[in-house]
Formats: C-alpha cells, sequence, structure tokens
C-alpha cells in the first residue's frame, strides 16, 4: 500500500491540487494531506479508489464530480462539499457550510455534526445511483430543496436538537428527506408531505445510520429506536399551480 503525505501548509489550492492529481496518476492508494486552511476544489473529479485524509478545513467544492475516492476530514469543511459528486464517500468529523451535497447524483456524504442552509438543494438519482446525506445533529433552513431524488437523513443528536428553521423540503419532487422526532407542519416547505416513518422506511435507512456510527464511535441503536418523520413530495410537479398553461 502506496501512502503519500503533502503538507498543505502556504500552497495555493492550484498548486495543491496539481499536486494530489500527480500523486494518484503515479498509482498512490493513500493521500495524506496536512495543514490544509480553506484550499479549494480538493478531489474534484477524481476518479478510482483512492482514500484522502485531509487534516484541517477544506474549502469550497470538497469531492465536486468526484467519482470512487474516499475523503476524509479530521476538521470541518466550508460550502458545497459533493456538489454534483457522482460516487465515492466524504466523511467528515465536525461541520459544513452551506449547499452540502448540491446536486448530489450518487456517493454518500457523513457529516458528524451540522450543516448549514439549503443541505441537499436538488440531490437527484438515477436507477440504482441514489446518494446519501446523513447528518449527526441539525441543518439550517431550506433542507433538501427542490430534491429530485437520494436519501437525506437527520439524527438530531441528543434531546431536542433543532431539525432546520424552516422551509424543509420546499419544492421536493423526488427522494425521502428521514428527521428523527417530529417535525412542525410550519417547517414544510412547498410541496413537502409528511408522515411518521413505517419499517420500509427504517430499513431503508437502517444501513446508513449504522455506517454513520460505524465512523463515529456511536451506537446506532441510539437513533433507530426513535421514530422518524418521513417527508417526501406532495406530487411531482409541487409548482404547477405557479405557471399559465394554454
Amino acid at each position: 500500500m502506496t501512502v503519500t503525505t503533502i503538507d498543505a501548509k502556504n500552497l495555493s489550492y492550484t498548486t495543491l491540487n496539481q499536486m494530489i492529481r500527480k500523486t494518484v496518476s503515479e498509482g498512490a492508494d493513500e493521500i495524506v494531506l496536512e495543514h490544509v486552511i480553506g484550499q479549494r476544489f480538493i478531489a474534484d473529479g477524481l476518479t478510482g479508489s483512492v482514500k484522502i485524509t485531509i487534516h484541517g478545513v477544506p474549502g469550497g467544492d470538497l469531492g465536486m464530480l468526484m467519482n470512487g475516492p474516499t475523503c476524509i476530514v479530521y476538521g470541518n469543511a466550508e460550502h458545497a462539499p459533493g456538489n454534483t459528486m457522482d460516487n465515492g464517500s466524504l466523511v467528515i468529523f465536525g461541520t459544513c457550510g452551506d449547499a452540502t451535497a448540491h446536486s448530489m447524483r450518487g456517493g454518500k456524504i457523513f457529516v458528524r455534526d451540522d450543516i448549514g442552509y439549503r443541505g441537499g438543494i436538488h440531490m437527484k438519482e438515477y436507477r440504482e445511483k441514489r446518494p446519501v446525506l446523513v447528518i449527526g445533529h441539525q441543518a439550517r433552513a431550506f433542507l433538501g430543496e427542490y430534491m429530485a431524488g437520494g436519501l437525506l437523513i437527520l439524527l438530531r443528536r441528543g434531546e431536542g436538537g433543532v431539525y432546520a428553521e424552516r422551509g424543509i423540503g420546499s419544492g421536493i419532487h423526488g427522494g425521502m428527506i428521514m428527521i428523527r422526532g417530529d417535525v412542525d407542519d410550519w417547517c414544510l416547505g412547498v410541496g413537502a408531505n409528511k408522515k411518521i416513518a413505517g419499517k420500509d422506511e427504517m430499513d431503508i435507512i437502517a444501513p446508513y445510520v449504522q455506517e454513520f456510527c460505524s465512523w463515529f464511535n456511536e451506537n446506532p441503536e441510539n437513533y433507530l429506536t426513535s421514530p422518524f418523520s418521513c417527508i417526501r413530495p406532495a406530487s411531482a410537479r409541487p409548482f404547477v399551480n405557479k405557471y399559465t398553461w394554454e
């Protein structure tokens, strides 16, 4: 197994990403990035099975268009990690900024703590491609906005954790949002429909909750024995009444 360490201190994002790509092309199995502080576009467009361990805070669009690698972040991440990601995994031992999993179309993202606004916006799926975003604690407003597919799980670690302010599933027309505990009706966005999750929905999320807990050393029973709210589209065309048809 070939492991390469890169010290990102004082490196521009362009130089750092050039070094990562060169290292991948040379056949490295794992890349360890030290002292990362805001460099953007890490692992963007990478293919294959390389593991990238990041110590620090990666900048925006971590793993954008990524297809296969696993990125593990020991720290927080900035906006839009997993943007249009096709396959692979992002594991974040901290929090994320806005638009986490923006337009994600495959793979898995596990965030130990919180995410910002518009998490999971426009997630989508096609045939066997079903992206998954699991959040450990809380999310801000417009969670799952315009979702066209995929699975979004909010675990609300602890008692009474905040799930989102408002606009959950606004414009949702595909996919499913699972939130531990109850969700007030006023928090739902246009086109979102809520029910108590049944056995079928719980069976779907169980493997991903277990994988989340394996990464962050938690007990999945702390979550899977709780009731969940299941939010799905009320219609495949939530804004049909907003348009004029001849």
